[in-house]
C-alpha cells in the first residue's frame, strides 16, 4: 500500500498561506482545518494553513512526513442512523517547529496573503510569562510567540493596516480572545515596543472569541487496521471525530465577509455574542453528562452509551435534558434540535465514554453545570424538578464512597471527599442532607434555604438506600 503524500495523491499544487495555526493536535485537525478545507472545496476559498508547534515536544515532523495530508473519519449517529464520512484533508501547506526552525517561523510573518491566526494551545496555553523576552527564539508562552510574529509582520509591511490579521483563538477559556489580546499588549509594554505597533494591534487587527464543540477521540489505535483497510494508502495520522460540529465565533458583517461559512453546509455561527451558545452547551451537553454519572453508576452502568440506550436510564437522561431545556431563554426550536443531537452524540457507538472517567470533580461540575438549571426550574415553576432533584440525591449517595459493598469511583479533592465522609458518619439521612446542603464551599450558597429541597432529598436518599435506583426513583416520583 502506498504511503500518503502529495506526489502519490497528485496533490502537489499548494494553496497560498492565509492561516497560521498554533497547535497541531487532533482537535484542530478535526475541527478548524476541516472547516477551512470545506471552504476551499465548496467555495474555492483557496486558503493554505501553516501549522506552528506551540511546545518543544510535538508532532509536526510526522505531519511533514505526509506533506500535511491526513484522513478524517467522522463516525457517529445522525437522526438514529450510523454514519461514517471519510475526508482527506489537503490544506496543510507546512508545519513548523519554532524551537528548531525559528527563521522559518518568523518568515510566516512575511506571507503576503496571511489573514487569519487560529489556535488551540489548551486551556493553559493562553498565559503571561513575565520572563519571556522579545529576543528569545522562541519565547515560552503562546501569547509571547504570537507577539513576536505580529511584530515581525508589522515591521516587514511598515505598519500597513491592510496586512493586519484576524485572530480567532479556540482555547476553552472564557473570553479567550480578550485574554489573548490583553497578554499581547502586556508584552508590547514589557518589551517597550513602539506605540505605533500597539495601535496597529489594537485598531487594525481584530480579535474574536469562540466556542468550539466536537468530540474528537483522535487516533483510533485499537481499530487502526479496520480504518486503514478503508483507504487506498497508508496513513499514520488518521483522526477520528464525531459528526457533530459547532463553531460559534463573535463577530459582525466584516468577519462574515472574510469567512463565507454561510455559503457551505457547516454549523459555523458568526454572532454578536457567543454566551448563549456556551450556556446551551454547558447546561445541556455538560449538564446532562454530570447529572447522569452518579445516577447511572449506582444503577450499575459503566458507559455513557449504555446509559442512554437503557430503557430506564435513557428515559431519565432525556427527562433531565427536558427539565434543563425549560430553564433556557433561547429559541425553543434551536434548543430542541440541540437536545436531540446531544442524545445522538451520547449514543455514538464509536465512542466508548466511561462514566468513571467523567466522575472527576463532580461536585464543582454539578455546581456550574446542573445546579443553575435545578434552581432556575424551581424559581420559574415554584416546584422542584423531579429528575434533577433525584440526580442531586444520587450525587450525595455516590459521594458516600461505597454502594452494595463495592467502592465507587469517587475522584475529587481530599477536602471534598473528607467533608462527605464526615457528613455520612452522622448516619441519620436528615443530618447528612443538612450538613451537605449547608456547605457553601460546595454550592456557592446555602441550599437548605431552598424551600422543600431538604425534604425532597431526604425522601430520595431513603428510597435509594432502601429500594435502589430504579424502584427508588419510581417511588420518589409519585410525590412530585
Amino acid at each position: 500500500m502506498k504511503q500518503l503524500n502529495r506526489k502519490n495523491t497528485g496533490l502537489e499544487k499548494l494553496q497560498p498561506i492565509k492561516v497560521v495555526q498554533f497547535g497541531e493536535g487532533n482537535f484542530l485537525r478535526a475541527f478548524v482545518d476541516y472547516a477551512f478545507h470545506k471552504l476551499n472545496k465548496e467555495v474555492d476559498f483557496n486558503a493554505g494553513i501553516a501549522m506552528v508547534q506551540p511546545l518543544k515536544d510535538g508532532m509536526v515532523h510526522l505531519i511533514n512526513d505526509q506533506d500535511g495530508l491526513y484522513t478524517l473519519f467522522m463516525n457517529g449517529i445522525k437522526k438514529g442512523e450510523k454514519i461514517q464520512d471519510i475526508e482527506l484533508i489537503t490544506n496543510i501547506v507546512k508545519a513548523i517547529n519554532p524551537y528548531t526552525e525559528f527563521a522559518d517561523y518568523l518568515a510566516l510573518a512575511k506571507e503576503e496573503e496571511l489573514q487569519f491566526i487560529v489556535s488551540n494551545t489548551t486551556e493553559a496555553g493562553i498565559e503571561f510569562i513575565e520572563s519571556d523576552t522579545a529576543d528569545m527564539q522562541p519565547p515560552v508562552s503562546f501569547p509571547a510567540k504570537l507577539t513576536v510574529l505580529l511584530y515581525e509582520r508589522f515591521k516587514h509591511f511598515n505598519g500597513d493596516t491592510s496586512k493586519a490579521v484576524t485572530i480567532i483563538p479556540c482555547e476553552l477559556i472564557d473570553y479567550n480572545s480578550e485574554t489573548l489580546k490583553k497578554y499581547i499588549l502586556q508584552y508590547v509594554d514589557l518589551w517597550k515596543l513602539e506605540d505605533e505597533f500597539k495601535t496597529w494591534l489594537s485598531d487594525a487587527c481584530t480579535y474574536h472569541s469562540t466556542l468550539v464543540d466536537r468530540i474528537v477521540p483522535g487516533y483510533p489505535r485499537a481499530e487502526i487496521e479496520q480504518y486503514n483497510n478503508k483507504l487506498e494508502y497508508q496513513d499514520n495520522l488518521i483522526v477520528a471525530a464525531e459528526p457533530f460540529f459547532l463553531w460559534a465565533i463573535e463577530g459582525g458583517d466584516a468577519l462574515k465577509a472574510k469567512l463565507p461559512f454561510d455559503k457551505i453546509d457547516l454549523n459555523v455561527k458568526i454572532v454578536d455574542d457567543i454566551r448563549p451558545f456556551k450556556m446551551i452547551k454547558v447546561r445541556i451537553l455538560n449538564g446532562a453528562h454530570t447529572a447522569m454519572v452518579p445516577f447511572s453508576l449506582l444503577y450499575g452502568n459503566k458507559l455513557v452509551m449504555e446509559t442512554v440506550n437503557g430503557d430506564f436510564t435513557g428515559k431519565f437522561v432525556k427527562s433531565v435534558i427536558g427539565e434543563i431545556s425549560e430553564t433556557l431563554d433561547m429559541d425553543k426550536n434551536e434548543i430542541t434540535a440541540y437536545s436531540e443531537e446531544v442524545m445522538d452524540r451520547f449514543k455514538n457507538p464509536f465512542i466508548k465514554h466511561a462514566l468513571a472517567d467523567i466522575a472527576l470533580n463532580s461536585i464543582s461540575k454539578f455546581k456550574v453545570r446542573v445546579l443553575p438549571s435545578l434552581l432556575g426550574y424551581y424559581n420559574a415553576n415554584k416546584k422542584l424538578p423531579v429528575n434533577l432533584t433525584f440526580s442531586l440525591a444520587s450525587l450525595i449517595q455516590f459521594y458516600k464512597g461505597t454502594w452494595n459493598n463495592e467502592v465507587l469511583p469517587v475522584k475529587d479533592s481530599p477536602e471534598i471527599v473528607e467533608a462527605f465522609k464526615n457528613a455520612w458518619q452522622l448516619k441519620a439521612i436528615d443530618l447528612v442532607v443538612a450538613k451537605i446542603l449547608a456547605n457553601t464551599e460546595f454550592w456557592g450558597e446555602d441550599l437548605t434555604q431552598v424551600k422543600g429541597l431538604s425534604e425532597a432529598l431526604i425522601l430520595a436518599l431513603n428510597e435509594i438506600e432502601e429500594n435502589g435506583i430504579e424502584k427508588g426513583f419510581a417511588n420518589f416520583s409519585k410525590h412530585y
